[in-house]
C-alpha cells in the first residue's frame, strides 16, 4: 500500500523503520509536527521523525495545523491508500479523516479502551497496573474511541520507568502496526468497536501533578517517581528550593521516619512517607546537574530532623 506516515518524537521512529524495512509498502510521505525550538540557544530543530524521512529522502510535511487548505490539498495530490499514525501530537480533522481509502490507523500505547489520551504509559504507572500493551485502532473524531485492529500486551516491570516502558513499547508495536498494514492490505483484518466498559482517561501529565506527597504511602511516591520519569520529573521542594527526585527505592525497613522527614548517613539518604521511608537514589537540585543523593546530602549538609516537602 501507499502509506503517508504521521508522527513527532523519537518513540514513532521504531514504527517508521519498520514500515519502511517491510518490503510491503510505500512510505510516500511523513507529516509531523513544525521545527520546535530545542537547547540552550533555542534553535529550530526538526523532530526525530522529520530527520530519519530526510535520511531515508521522503517528503516531509509539516503543517502548522492539519487543517490547513495547503496540507489537505498535497494529501490528496498523495492519495494514501492508508495513514498510519504514532504520536503525531495533533487532532485531525474530519477533511483529512476522509482522504486516504483506509483511514487513518494509530499505534496507541495502551490496551484500549483503558487509558485513552496523550499520556498512557504514565497513567498505567500511577495506578499501579500489572499489564498494559499497545492497540491499533482505526482513527474517528472522539477520542481514542475507534475500533481496534489489533493488541499486544506487556508486563510492567517493577522498577519500570515510563521511559522503559514506551521504549519496549515503541519497538514492540512497530510490529503489531506493520502487521496492521498488511492484514488492512490483504482483506484478512477487520477492526473491532471497542467494549463500553473499562474507559479510562490518560491526560497529559502536568508539571503540579509531578509533585510529591510524602503523606501518601511509599507505593505511591514510587509510582509517581516512575511514572514521571524521564517527564516531567517527580518533584519536592528543599529549603524553598524545588528539587527533582529522579529515582527511589523502597525501604520497608524504616518505619521510624515522619512523612518528609530526612535521616541522611554516609552513604544513603531516606525520606519518610505515609507508611514506610523510600531511598532516594538520584536527585537534581534547581539549576545543577543530576547527582547520586547521597552526594547531594553532603553537599548541601543536612541537619537532623530536617524535611522536604
Amino acid at each position: 500500500m501507499k502509506l503517508v506516515f504521521a508522527g513527532t518524537p523519537e518513540v514513532a521512529v521504531p514504527a517508521l523503520d519498520a514500515l519502511l524495512a517491510s518490503g510491503r509498502h510505500e512510505v510516500a510521505a511523513v507529516v509531523t509536527r513544525p521545527d520546535a525550538p530545542a537547547g540552550r540557544g533555542r534553535r529550530l530543530v526538526a523532530s526525530p521523525v522529520a530527520q530519519r524521512a530526510e535520511e531515508e529522502g521522503i517528503e516531509v510535511l509539516k503543517p502548522a495545523r492539519p487543517r490547513d487548505p495547503e496540507f489537505l490539498a498535497r494529501l490528496r495530490e498523495i492519495a494514501p491508500d492508508a495513514c498510519p499514525v504514532v504520536a503525531y501530537g495533533a487532532l485531525l480533522p474530519k477533511a483529512a479523516l476522509e482522504i486516504p481509502k483506509h483511514g487513518w490507523v494509530n499505534l496507541h500505547f495502551s490496551l484500549l479502551p483503558a487509558w485513552r489520551g496523550a499520556a498512557p504509559v504514565q497513567h498505567a504507572i500511577l495506578a499501579g497496573d500489572e499489564v498494559t500493551g499497545a492497540s491499533t485502532f482505526l482513527i474517528e473524531e472522539g477520542l481514542d474511541s475507534g475500533p481496534v485492529f489489533g493488541v499486544l500486551t506487556e508486563r510492567i516491570r517493577p522498577t519500570d520507568t515510563s521511559g522503559d516502558l514506551l521504549t519496549r513499547l515503541a519497538f514492540a508495536g512497530a510490529g503489531l502496526l506493520t502487521a496492521t498494514m498488511d492484514g488492512i492490505e490483504d482483506g484478512t483484518l477487520q477492526a473491532v468497536p471497542q467494549p463500553a466498559e473499562g474507559i479510562s482517561l490518560a491526560p497529559k501529565i502536568q508539571v503540579e501533578d509531578a509533585r510529591l506527597d510524602w503523606a501518601a504511602p511509599a507505593l505511591r511516591v514510587d509510582r509517581v517517581v516512575r511514572g514521571c520519569a524521564p517527564a516531567p520529573g517527580a518533584w519536592t521542594v528543599f529549603r524553598g528550593e524545588r528539587l527533582k527526585v529522579m529515582s527511589v527505592a523502597l525501604a520497608p525497613d524504616r518505619a521510624d521516619l515522619a512523612p518528609g522527614q530526612i535521616a541522611a548517613a554516609k552513604n544513603s539518604v531516606h525520606v519518610g512517607t505515609g507508611s514506610h521511608a523510600v531511598q532516594l537514589q538520584w536527585v537534581q537540585p534547581q539549576g545543577k546537574k543530576p547527582m547520586a543523593a547521597a552526594d547531594w546530602a553532603r553537599g548541601v549538609r543536612i541537619a537532623e530532623g530536617e524535611r522536604v516537602g
